[in-house]
Order: structure tokens, then C-alpha cells, then sequence
């Protein structure tokens, strides 16, 4: 469930239920109970819950789509999920992890978190 946002962001951007600017985490499952279960661990750390539904539809918070590790707030996130293009996800993966690895050393949360802002505003 906290794959799809950056270690930092877990560590550090945990806000109070309502607090302005508290970021989402997207959630996917084929069991409703296990999901109420994990939205409730995902608010105990600070984060807001969207639901993906379905585990067939996980593919819209992986690697390369819109939702991942863009730290959004709800509406951000529900928006980011819809715009998710499964035929580009992979190659926008690729091309993050290029950027990533071409920099010569690990870029910082804020680089991170801008690159994959801008390829995913880019590539749209």
C-alpha cells in the first residue's frame, strides 16, 4: 500500500485527518473488508485513502502512470488515476528511471518528486 509514494514522504508528510494539503495514497483490493482495514492504517499515518477499486485496475498507481510517487492531495490523485494510460505506463517508467540514473547522483525528495510531476504533466 505505500509503494506508490516516496520513503520521505512517508517519513515526513503525515498530516492530521482534514489538515490542508494532506496527500493520498491510492489503495487497490478484491476484498471491501481488507480494504477498510488498510484506508484505516493509511489514516493512522497521515494519509488520505483513494480507492482503485479492483486489483485488475491496480495498474493505474503503478510505476509510470500519473499516481505514482506524485505525493497528491484527493482530488489530485482521483484526477491522476483517471488520466492513467496503461499503453504509455511502461515507457514513462522507463524514461523516470533514465532521468534518475543519468544524474550521477541520487537526486534529492524535491528533484525526485519535480521529475515525475513534469514527465507526467509532459507526457499527457
Amino acid at each position: 500500500m505505500f509503494n506508490n509514494i516516496l520513503e520521505y514522504t512517508l517519513k515526513h508528510k503525515g498530516k492530521t485527518a482534514g489538515a490542508e494539503g494532506r496527500i493520498a495514497i491510492s489503495i487497490a483490493g478484491d476484498n471491501q473488508k481488507h480494504k477498510k482495514l488498510v484506508a484505516q492504517l493509511v489514516d493512522l499515518t497521515g494519509f488520505d485513502t483513494v480507492d482503485t477499486g479492483s486489483l485488475a485496475e491496480s495498474w493505474r498507481q503503478q510505476p509510470g502512470t500519473p499516481a505514482y510517487c506524485t505525493e497528491l492531495n484527493e482530488a489530485e490523485l482521483k484526477q491522476a488515476l483517471a488520466n492513467a494510460e496503461k499503453e504509455r505506463a511502461l515507457a514513462i517508467r522507463d524514461l523516470i528511471m533514465g532521468n534518475l540514473i543519468s544524474k550521477g547522483s541520487w537526486p534529492s525528495y524535491e528533484e525526485i518528486l519535480a521529475g515525475n510531476r513534469s514527465l507526467q504533466m509532459g507526457n499527457k
